[in-house]
């Protein structure tokens, strides 16, 4: 699959009403946003069974129906999480059996009305005591029944990594990744070596680097928004994320564009990464990070930014991409 630079990231499209919503979403919204994006020349749409409880591929679904086959965007979603239906704000346990696997998969298909799914990933490691090449193996099965059109894993580290290529390739990593969350690194450095792409999920670290934050807008926050219990979001990690943010002001002023696009620009500039998930609740928000799928910065830019990194204290992990 030949993917845009930036894809759209729907997991606050799964609406409110379960452990880790964003808060209350509206569905039109949504949709619009969608519609927007891929109107915009975005190729690509990232959801999960799990955001939203099934609500979120629901709307992705209907946000792409009547498209035309040639306009339709590559649909990517995650598998491994199972929720409680009766107890929405209980946390989904994470299971990597292969009979629930395949029950999710024709789950997720129905919900987003397609015959196929375009990149499957299992969303954390298994902790239901299925081992990892199980799991792994059962995603390969998929592949080969033609019911997904690539296998992936997010959330994992190397040496995972290294025991499901020894099953069968891993298509690609989704793991966080942004200024303040750096330490996955490693883990893009090893797909770089293995043909495994990587799509970056978190870019904007759930909002703080999109330059539209500020301390009364986290107190302001929905009690329903998983980010008012986020560590990020508290105390002196928030004042040294929202200087971060500050600090790549003059860049984006420099260059015509947005705080937002610089952010995502910097996860893209990693050698390794072959797309940013960026998510967004309304087509505005589209809008403050489109520019990043055509931005390049310049070595003194990155320079700029690893000052910025050092000197705010925000987040762990190397401050600049290898040279």
């Amino acid at each position: 699959m030949d993917i845009t630079r930036v894809g759209f990231g729907a997991w606050a499209a799964g609406g409110g009403g379960w452990a880790f919503s964003w808060g209350p979403q509206d569905d039109d919204e949504s949709v619009a946003a969608i519609r927007h994006a891929v109107e915009s020349g975005i190729n690509w749409v990232d959801t999960a069974a799990v955001y939203g409880l099934g609500h979120s591929e629901e709307v992705v679904a209907r946000a792409l129906q009547g498209l035309p086959a040639a306009d339709r965007p590559y649909v990517f979603t995650k598998c491994g999480l199972r929720w409680d239906d009766n107890d929405r704000y209980q946390p989904a346990r994470r299971v990597g059996a292969a009979a629930s696997l395949r029950e999710e998969v024709e789950a997720s298909l129905s919900r987003l009305q397609v015959d196929r799914i375009d990149l499957y990933q299992m969303h954390w490691p298994a902790e239901d005591g299925t081992p990892l090449e199980s799991y792994w193996s059962t995603l390969l099965e998929l592949k080969a029944q033609g019911k997904i059109r690539a296998a992936a894993l997010c959330n994992h580290n190397v040496a995972q990594l290294e025991a499901a290529e020894g099953v069968g390739h891993v298509d690609s990593l989704q793991p966080p990744f942004s200024m303040i969350r750096r330490t996955a690194a490693e883990e893009i450095a090893w797909c770089a070596g293995h043909s495994t792409g990587v799509i970056v999920y978190s870019p904007m670290q759930a909002g703080l680097l999109t330059g539209t934050f500020s301390a009364e807008r986290v107190a302001n926050l929905h009690e329903d928004d998983w980010r008012a219990r986020n560590p990020e979001f508290q105390g002196e990690r928030l004042a040294r994320n929202l200087a971060l943010a500050d600090a790549l002001r003059p860049i984006a002023k420099a260059r015509g564009t947005s705080v937002a696009a610089v952010a995502v620009a910097w996860t893209i500039a990693w050698p390794g990464v072959t797309g940013a998930i960026v998510g967004a609740r309304g087509s505005s928000q589209v809008d403050g990070w489109l520019p990043a799928a055509t931005l390049e910065l310049s070595s003194d830019e990155l320079n700029q930014v690893a000052t910025a990194i050092a000197s705010t204290g925000a987040g762990d992990g190397p401050v600049r991409p290898p040279t």
